[in-house]
């Protein structure tokens, strides 16, 4: 199983951007998906999340900035951010909670990062 990431880059503040991540290989399901983003000198943080039924969530700091929305056929989640701030410079990593085979458990995979640059 192998998670995809790409769409970042540098933008302006106040710019906008779309993340997009594809799994991919031998799965039977996929549960939750989602994005975390790292900026340098700190600890990884969940920027939003969206589950098998479409349910998201959000953390406070993207909300109504952030829409995450997923394509169960394609197996893929996508991260639109607008109104970009400085303080969202980070690398972004997508996740996904993946079932292999019947019966047993899911486990988290996890994309290889995009950077993300806002700056004027």
């Amino acid at each position: 199983v192998q998670l995809q990431a790409s769409g970042g880059g540098l933008v302006q503040p106040g710019g906008s951007l779309r993340l997009s991540c594809a799994a991919s290989g031998s799965f039977v399901s996929i549960n939750d998906m989602g994005w975390y983003r790292q900026a340098p000198g700190k600890q990884r943080e969940l920027v939003a999340t969206i589950n098998s039924d479409g349910v998201t969530t959000y953390a406070g700091s993207v909300l109504g900035r952030n829409f995450i929305a997923r394509d169960s056929a394609k197996n893929t989640v996508d991260l639109q951010m607008n109104s970009l701030l400085p303080e969202d410079t980070a690398v972004y990593f997508c996740y996904a909670d993946i079932r292999r085979y019947w019966g047993r458990d899911a486990r988290l995979y996890w994309g290889q990062g995009t950077l993300v640059t806002v700056s004027s």
